[in-house]
């Protein structure tokens, strides 16, 4: 659609006193490469452009495995609650290299488009209810689910397993099959 907004503005004479009316006439947003800037009718209105969001994480992200976390108090993970993610990370065969781990209380604006978008993870573990970003779908505590085409599993933030036995162990059952 805005390739076809494009054309009909840059072929068809289109008479419009002030370019902010364009966009009662066009419902869509124009972007336009340099060379068109200077197109009369269009070369005064505001070109939009897509912030770039520059996120911190741990890991490298090899497998396509992102872990998203909660911790308002840190950059990205509590020292003692990372050595124990480690150590369930070895148990599947994984390691830092192989996952991202993004603190999400720094990105309290961010939307699952995003999330997904950047990082494009085949595996998806949310830990805590702090760590949804916006706009996800609804996820059932501990029960793997799929997320357009990325496996998940929203489970509970280490702070909530340090002191349940039972916790631990829910969380570990669904892990083995993420």
């Amino acid at each position: 659609m805005k390739l076809f907004n494009y054309f009909w503005l840059k072929f068809v004479k289109v008479n419009v006193e002030n370019p902010a009316a364009l966009r009662f006439i066009i419902d869509n947003d124009l972007y336009l490469l340099d060379k068109d800037k200077t197109f009369a009718a269009v070369s005064t209105a505001t070109v939009a452009k897509t912030p770039v969001i520059d996120f911190k994480y741990l890991g490298n992200n090899k497998k396509s495995f992102l872990i998203l976390v909660h911790y308002s108090n840190k950059e990205f993970i509590d020292d003692e609650h990372l050595t124990a993610l480690q150590n369930i990370l070895k148990r599947k065969e994984l390691n830092m290299d192989d996952v991202v781990i993004m603190n999400m209380a720094a990105y309290a604006d961010l939307t699952f488009e995003q999330v997904i978008t950047y990082f494009k993870p085949q595996k998806l573990l949310i830990m805590g209810k702090h760590a949804l970003p916006q706009n996800i779908q609804t996820l059932s505590l501990n029960q793997p689910g799929q997320l357009d085409d990325c496996r998940s599993l929203f489970s509970f933030s280490f702070d909530e397993m340090m002191s349940s036995t039972e916790n631990k162990k829910a969380f570990w059952d669904q892990m083995k099959t993420l």
